[in-house]
């Protein structure tokens, strides 16, 4: 079982920075792979960026290519999303999820076996 906490949201103005964390419990982080989605109201979850296990292979949505980046500290079962140039159309809810086939790269929310509690982002214009 692998409980995640996300923090680092808030209200911030069109082009600024925000970083997410996304804490884990368990000793098998190191083994998942992690992503980062979003869900705006009215609309369907999205997949924002994911990482894998070992050697860290990353891939993004290309809405986020060149402005967010995924990262990972397996000693601090730590995933982050670092987000910048930020643009109101990024306002969200910002979910942080593993999936344990850590091997491979995933967009898809189903493939997901944990889930965090979700942690607003806001971007004013």
């Amino acid at each position: 079982q692998v409980q995640l906490v996300e923090s680092g949201g808030g209200l911030v103005q069109a082009g600024d920075s925000l970083r997410l964390s996304c804490a884990a419990s368990g000793r098998t982080f190191s083994s998942y792979t992690m992503g980062w989605f979003r869900q705006a109201p009215g609309k369907e979850r999205e997949f924002v960026a994911c990482i894998t296990r070992s050697v860290s292979i990353t891939y993004y949505a290309d809405f986020v290519k060149g402005r967010f980046t995924i990262s990972r500290d397996n000693a601090k079962n730590t995933v982050y999303l670092q987000m910048n140039s930020l643009k109101p159309e990024d306002t969200a809810v910002y979910y942080c999820a593993g999936d344990g086939d850590g091997g491979s790269v995933s967009s898809t929310p189903s493939r997901y076996d944990y889930w965090g509690q979700g942690n607003q982002v806001t971007v004013s214009s």
